[in-house]
């Protein structure tokens, strides 16, 4: 297949290379776009046969269910039932990095809910992903634009890297905002429940409904048989080729651990990479040292991740050791991904 690589520097002055994405879309093909959290690769979300495209280029899970994304803030298009809770949610955070789950419509088709009967729906808040979804007069699915189990793309080379030959169009604009998913909040549920961290964090939602809690079971291993409810919550994902482990303890103990681990592995000739922060890098003095960013802003970290998470496969690394994060705030999600990373191989000190 030959891909068709675009960059738009501005959605106005770019429409036309947007409006021929479009096209391929409505015609059953498959287009890659920005988006403020990660790159999406998308398709028509109510073409069953182009949603299964989709599945064949990440080689993603067919139990695995997709988001639909939109760009009018009307919920009933696709939801069979809006309780007040969404479109509450709708009104604070749309467009932005927020997902609701929903009773999906019969419109929706069952290989993009992966047969479940609900869907997750968000209206993504970048100006390139709004006027595709516009021109293509339907609802896109997509997840990230990766092949499946890798670290999500946050800029345009990652996503050629992936995915050249095996997708219709790859349109590029600038790095991703967030840089980690979007928050997935299941509103069929009462009250609702937070499924994936994101950008929102529980302390924004808990400002529109205080009952607002997360699924105790997206903090742990998932089970074999999980049918997952929504993406992220069963496979292993955001993971480099080399075998992450995280360190998870007070700064002096981390630390200590992970020069240990790191000069057994030097030891055994294996490269190691480092996930640290700026207040920590000096305290190494063996291994590639890599900073996500200051503890005093996780927003860079979690924006950093994935592309951190990928330099270690561009040099080459054996192993990674990741220093952990306080789980509140966007600090929740941070270590959600590097979870998933790690297959949970977390050692407490």
């Amino acid at each position: 297949m030959k891909t068709k690589i675009s960059m738009i520097k501005n959605a106005s002055e770019d429409e036309k290379e947007i409006q021929e994405a479009a096209e391929i879309i409505k015609n059953g093909g498959t287009v890659v776009f920005p988006t403020e959290t990660v790159y999406g690769l998308g398709a028509d979300g109510l073409n069953s046969e182009a949603v299964k495209k989709i599945f064949e280029a990440k080689g993603r899970p067919q139990d695995n269910p997709l988001i639909i994304h939109v760009s009018s803030k009307d919920l009933n298009l696709y939801a069979e039932e809006v309780p007040q809770i969404a479109n509450k949610l709708v009104e604070k955070f749309w467009p932005g990095p927020l997902t609701i789950i929903l009773k999906k419509k019969d419109i929706v088709p069952n290989e993009t809910s992966a047969s479940l009967d609900s869907i997750g729906i968000r209206m993504p808040n970048n100006e390139i992903a709004l006027k595709l979804i516009e021109l293509s007069e339907t609802t896109i699915a997509a997840p990230s634009a990766n092949i499946s189990g890798r670290p999500s793309p946050t800029d345009l080379q990652r996503c050629v890297e992936d995915l050249d030959g095996k997708v219709d169009c790859i349109l590029g604009g600038e790095q991703s905002d967030i840089g980690v998913e979007s928050t997935i909040v299941d509103c069929t549920v009462n009250p609702p429940l937070v499924l994936r961290p994101g950008g929102v964090t529980l302390e924004m939602l808990r400002e529109i409904d205080p009952n607002i809690n997360i699924d105790p079971a997206i903090m742990k291993k998932p089970e074999p048989n999980l049918k997952p409810k929504a993406p992220g919550m069963k496979y292993r994902h955001y993971a480099p080729k080399a075998k992450v482990t995280i360190v998870s303890g007070n700064k002096k103990n981390t630390i200590e651990k992970i020069k240990e681990m790191v000069h057994y592995n030097i030891e055994k000739k294996k490269k190691v990479c480092i996930l640290t922060v700026d207040e920590n890098e000096k305290e190494y003095s063996e291994g590639i040292k890599i900073s996500l960013g200051s503890l005093n802003d996780l927003s860079t970290v979690a924006r950093n991740l994935f592309e951190t998470l990928r330099k270690c496969d561009d040099i080459g690394a054996d192993v990674v050791f990741a220093e952990s994060f306080e789980q509140k705030g966007v600090g929740i999600a941070i270590m959600n991904r590097l979870n998933k990373a790690a297959g949970f191989d977390i050692v407490e000190v």
